[in-house]
């Protein structure tokens, strides 16, 4: 199942308070694809998040596609929400694309305690070095 766009999941999350984002992004996390235990490794682990997250990136297409988890709920929401960003998009884009711009307007350290959102960065910048990486590569 694809993720949606960003730009839709922001036209929910604008309408929706509290308990209800959380639902939203709880919900999200849900429709990441299955990542194998094989792949949840010290090398895919994202450092600095409060959560275990891991990242697993794979080019399709000449696209970056990303599978990964968490063992939170809401963290995996927030990694899908980052997710539906760059997913299957060609690697030179996602090294180009400013994320926390795109994720700005979800004002999540706002709305989320400062624990679960503290992976957020280095989440981006994982993104960001294995997009650039693979865009080196092409």
């Amino acid at each position: 199942m694809a993720l949606p766009p960003l730009d839709d999941i922001y036209d929910e999350f604008d309408l929706l308070d509290g308990e209800d984002r959380y639902r939203l992004l709880i919900d999200l996390g849900k429709q990441l694809e299955p990542m194998p235990d094989a792949l949840k490794t010290d090398a895919s682990k994202v450092r600095g998040c409060s959560a275990s997250v891991w990242v697993y990136p794979m080019v399709e297409g000449g696209k970056l596609h990303f599978l990964a988890d968490s063992n939170a709920a809401i963290t995996k929401g927030i990694v899908a929400l980052i997710l539906s960003a760059v997913q299957d998009r060609p690697a030179a884009e996602v090294a180009q694309l400013d994320l926390k711009a795109e994720l700005a307007p979800f004002e999540l350290g706002k709305h989320l305690s400062a624990n679960r959102t503290q992976g957020i960065p280095n989440m981006i910048a994982l993104i960001r070095e294995t997009a650039q990486r693979y865009a080196d590569a092409a």
